[in-house]
């Protein structure tokens, strides 16, 4: 393994998520879901075995530190023994605020709502992320207004229109990431 390293295996790590998506939105069945979710598996153990070798961590301490983080973040579904609660809250809205303070006490260094939020997420993704930490924050994007026939003449008019047709899907309740790989999809055919 001396000839892998973390930054070498990103690359794969992202493809075989991105194939997860795809198996899912496009309706395969769950044999094909299995064997994607089996292949972004593998690049966990890869990155964990790496970690083990150089003395820092190991796929058990990942597993351990996944089971501690969801007990911890989801105070709605488990006691802190891990054991589950005998109910639930009634609101998604009150599973959310309790997510979010929980989120907020393990990193008081961050400022906003929106540090955390990965840089190499796809442009599209990024701004949905963005819109709704504002709005949970009390904070909402308006959606904006999209002309017929936008007239876009610079790389920032076309950011902000993006951004309002984002923010427009966003307010009616639309995942615009997955709405534009369908249409990808719907209009190119699926990669070859």
């Amino acid at each position: 393994m001396a000839a892998l390293t973390h930054a070498s295996l990103v690359e794969y790590l992202l493809e075989e998520a991105f194939e997860v998506a795809e198996t899912i939105e496009t309706g395969a069945d769950d044999t094909e879901l299995r064997g994607e979710l089996g292949d972004v598996l593998l690049q966990v153990v890869l990155h964990a075995r790496l970690a083990e070798e150089r003395g820092s961590f190991t796929f058990d301490d990942v597993a351990r530190g996944l089971t501690a983080k969801m007990v911890r973040r989801n105070p709605h579904v488990f006691r802190a023994d891990g054991t589950l609660q005998d109910s639930f809250p009634a609101t998604v809205d009150e599973i959310v605020r309790k997510w979010d303070a929980v989120k907020s006490s393990e990193r008081p260094e961050r400022r906003g709502p929106h540090e955390g939020i990965p840089d190499a997420l796809p442009a599209l993704a990024k701004a949905q992320k963005f819109i709704d930490r504002a709005g949970r924050a009390g904070s909402p994007v308006p959606a904006g207004e999209l002309a017929e026939t936008p007239d876009v003449t610079s790389e920032a008019e076309l950011g902000e229109l993006l951004l309002a047709v984002v923010g427009s899907a966003h307010a009616r309740g639309f995942d615009a990431e997955r709405a534009l790989r369908g249409a990808i999809r719907r209009r190119f055919g699926p990669p070859s």
